[in-house]
């Protein structure tokens, strides 16, 4: 075989992991887009005050607001803002750490404990419709490998 027949699949080859970053970015992407629409449509609220609310409902209770920082992997300025907002429409109440005066604990208030619980499986059954076309085997497969690709980015990070 000559080698210009074989010169576009090495190019993808020696591109492969630009190739898969682009294609995981886009499929990110589509996914939020979809979520953000839903979460504006049937719940006025965005994708970032979704992601706090549903925090915020899972265990630990009341978390501090760095601790809700790590956990969505923003900046404690975003959390401020978004927090801010979220206490301005009654979902969230912030309130000082009974231990330690300069941390601020936050939690849903009943108001925001009902629209999390409308939004969170509207949320999760959007995703499984996006998903219908895998089975459950290939989403197991998919969960380990993005799972094991996490655990390389963090390792080198850390390097």
């Amino acid at each position: 075989m000559d080698d210009r027949t074989n010169a576009p699949a090495r190019g993808r080859q020696k591109n492969l992991e630009a190739r898969v970053w682009l294609r995981m970015l886009t499929c990110t992407n589509l996914v939020e887009n979809e979520l953000r629409e839903i979460l504006r449509a049937r719940f006025d609220t965005t994708l970032a005050r979704f992601d706090v609310l549903a925090q915020l409902a899972r265990p630990p209770e009341e978390p501090t607001m760095g601790e809700l920082s790590q956990r969505l992997m923003v900046t404690k300025g975003s959390i401020t803002d978004v927090i801010g907002r979220l206490e301005a429409a009654g979902l969230v109440e912030r309130e000082r750490d009974p231990v330690d005066a300069r941390v601020q604990r936050v939690r849903l208030t009943p108001r925001g404990r009902r629209l999390a619980a409308r939004a969170i499986p509207a949320h999760n059954e959007r995703l499984a419709q996006l998903m219908r076309g895998f089975g459950r085997d290939d989403l197991k497969t998919l969960d380990d490998l993005l799972g094991r690709l996490r655990a390389a980015l963090r390792a080198a990070g850390d390097s």
